[in-house]
């Protein structure tokens, strides 16, 4: 697991990359099927989809979340699939939610022995500008940075050779 966090010009970037030892096709299939999100996000978030969507991530695609910001403060989040190349790589994008701005890309690239690089990028910014950054700035940083550790782990449990 690689996972390094920057920030430059307000924006933090986060990055992460994990060889998981599945087809692409089979890793495709199961970060594209909406529902693996609750699989994959931490208890701890008290994460949950609100609506319904269908079992294959799609370009335009809107899914919404409650998910738990702070502890027993829940905001609704709204996220589109604004791109999307088949077996290579989608983004989700925040539509409304609790960052200034949120940019994810997913990409997917075989790796040696049929298994999967899948690499993370993340761009957000905190809301309220630099006094959001002043006042959240590091607890966002660390709650983000603990999803995508903790996201590790459970990929590393379900997918344990």
């Amino acid at each position: 697991m690689k996972i390094n966090l920057t920030k430059q010009s307000g924006i933090y970037t986060l990055t992460s990359e994990q060889i998981l030892p599945l087809s692409l096709d089979k890793a495709w299939k199961f970060f594209t099927l909406p529902t693996n999100l609750d699989k994959i996000t931490p208890k701890e978030m008290d994460f949950r989809i609100t609506n319904n969507p269908p079992n294959k991530t799609y370009k335009g695609q809107i899914i919404t979340y409650k998910i738990g910001v702070l502890p027993f403060i829940k905001s609704n989040w709204i996220t589109e699939i604004t791109h999307l190349e088949d077996h290579q790589f989608f983004v989700d994008e925040q539509r409304f939610g609790p960052y200034a701005m949120w940019h994810h890309e997913h990409h997917f690239e075989e790796a040696a022995d049929g298994k999967v690089k899948m690499t993370d990028i993340v761009n957000f910014k905190m809301p309220f500008g630099i006094l959001g950054d002043f006042l959240a700035g590091k607890l966002v940083r660390d709650k983000v940075k603990f999803i995508f550790e903790s996201r590790f782990k459970i990929l590393e449990k379900t997918f344990a050779s």
